[in-house]
């Protein structure tokens, strides 16, 4: 039996698998990140200046509206008639941005003086309408 005749009459597959490429691939990889990564981290040391700001943000003006125990209306506290009153927010509600409308109602007040207010403030555009109330302290 020679040991050449052996191998030459064996047709199977080699069931090991060759470990040699794949450690000098991961070798060559290894060496590249080695190189690399401080070139990557490398930075230029800057001292920055510094600055105090602030975001500017337009605040909209805001506008009372009351309405007294009569039912009279006051515009930031300025009895105004009812066509007054429309020509008020109608041009409050092309001013932009829009003022918010703060409805003050007295608590005597007739709730349709109230409602006529706020109808007013809704056929003119007035996208924001607030009501201010007092708080209940017992």
């Amino acid at each position: 039996m020679s040991l050449g005749a052996e191998l030459e009459d064996r047709d199977d597959v080699m069931s090991e698998i060759n470990m040699t490429p794949l450690v000098d691939v991961m070798l060559v990889l290894l060496i590249i990140f080695i190189i690399t990564v401080p070139v990557l981290t490398h930075s230029v040391k800057l001292d920055l200046p510094r600055a105090q700001s602030e975001i500017n943000v337009v605040r909209p003006e805001t506008v009372t509206l009351s309405v007294s125990a009569d039912g009279a209306i006051h515009w930031n506290g300025t009895r105004v008639g009812e066509r007054e009153l429309d020509a008020r927010l109608e041009a409050a509600a092309r001013q932009r941005p829009q003022p918010e409308i703060h409805l003050r109602g007295d608590r005597k007040a007739a709730y349709e003086s109230v409602i006529k207010a706020m109808a007013a403030a809704q056929r003119s555009g007035i996208l924001k309408l607030a009501f201010v109330t007092e708080p209940n302290l017992e």
